[in-house]
């Protein structure tokens, strides 16, 4: 059953000669802590350049289960007297036979508004996908897959593709609320093959119309689609004082859906001293998770692990996820307050 298990979780992802549609964005327990990895218009929100780099381990102990590298950079700057916000956002991620790379770059416009602030973002990025076909295997007693489907790439291949995404974010005091779609113009990435794509069964091929070619070495090269589906996120979260203590409750709140999928994070953080933050959170029909992070001069170091509740807990222990950064405060004024003096002038 195990093994059913794994080459599922390697092939349940595999390209067909028709289009494939998946979401592709890791769903993050701490996305309070990289809001501009789902929605450009959350840079330059602070009067902070901030740097987080991260890792998520989905479902430790499963075989090629996912693996995401996720880095994100913004600053605040400000342009003929109006307040912008410049970012990057970097994803890297394994998943089955899948490799993902996922790299943009970051704007926002920020206005003032109903005593808060409204900023509008856009990210033009790159979208890379690479399928090591390879490294197929299907045992002999599989009954859920065919070894000689051709619809399986049986060598590596790779594309690329133009990926748009864009946002807008609100803050006001202790609030702040946040609106994004990613994959905006749903971006087709095409793979092909130089080489021909061969029937281990010696059968005939089929081409992406559904039109046979001859097999065998004398085939004609094979191409597969890859489409990344439009994804929307909506989060919102907020500090709450507690009065009289050192202590401030933050709760906080995404759902993501690409229209077919819908996934509700809610998430309860209790930090003190602006230092320290202990929280629990929830991801409906997916897991439970904790956090602990800790903020001291500029430095940041945050850890989640998440318990799954579905039947997926029979084969993992759960996830664990890490992110560690850095925060320098910019003077954004028209003069620099900490502008120092030569005592020869003064």
């Amino acid at each position: 059953m195990m093994r059913r298990l794994y080459t599922s979780l390697a092939l349940g992802l595999s390209l067909s000669s028709a289009p494939v549609i998946a979401q592709t964005d890791p769903l993050l327990s701490q996305y309070y802590e990289v809001k501009s990895f789902y929605n450009p218009a959350a840079t330059g929100t602070t009067d902070l350049m901030r740097f987080r780099l991260g890792s998520r381990m989905q479902w430790t102990g499963i075989d090629n289960a996912p693996r995401a590298f996720i880095g994100v950079a913004d600053s605040p700057f400000r342009l003929t007297g109006k307040r912008f916000g410049a970012g990057i956002a970097i994803r890297q991620e394994k998943q089955g036979l899948y490799d993902d790379l996922n790299m943009g770059l970051q704007l926002s416009y920020h206005i003032k508004l109903a005593g808060g602030y409204l900023a509008i973002g856009v990210q033009p990025g790159v979208l890379n996908e690479k399928f090591r076909g390879s490294e197929v295997y299907i045992p002999a007693d599989d009954e859920y897959h065919d070894d000689t489907d051709e619809a399986i790439p049986r060598v590596d291949v790779s594309g690329s593709a133009l990926d748009i995404g864009a946002g807008i974010y609100y803050s006001r005091r202790n609030f702040w609320a946040s609106a994004s779609m990613t994959h905006l113009n749903a971006p087709t990435v095409t793979f092909s093959t130089d080489s021909p794509v061969t029937s281990r069964a010696g059968e005939d091929e089929s081409d992406e119309n559904g039109s046979s070619s001859s097999s065998g070495s004398n085939g004609s090269a094979g191409e597969y689609e890859f489409q990344a589906r439009r994804t929307l996120y909506l989060m919102t979260g907020g500090n709450i004082p507690i009065s009289s203590t050192l202590f401030e409750l933050m709760p906080s709140a995404m759902m993501a859906t690409d229209f077919r999928f819908t996934r509700l994070s809610l998430t309860a953080r209790l930090r003190w001293k602006k230092m320290v933050s202990l929280g629990v959170g929830y991801r409906h029909d997916d897991t439970l998770s904790v956090s602990l992070s800790g903020e001291f001069r500029g430095f940041f170091l945050g850890y989640a692990y998440d318990y799954p509740t579905g039947k997926i807990s029979v084969a993992s222990s759960g996830s664990h996820e890490i992110f560690a950064g850095y925060a320098m405060k910019l003077d954004l004024g028209e003069k620099n307050r900490h502008k120092q003096k030569s005592i020869r002038f003064m």
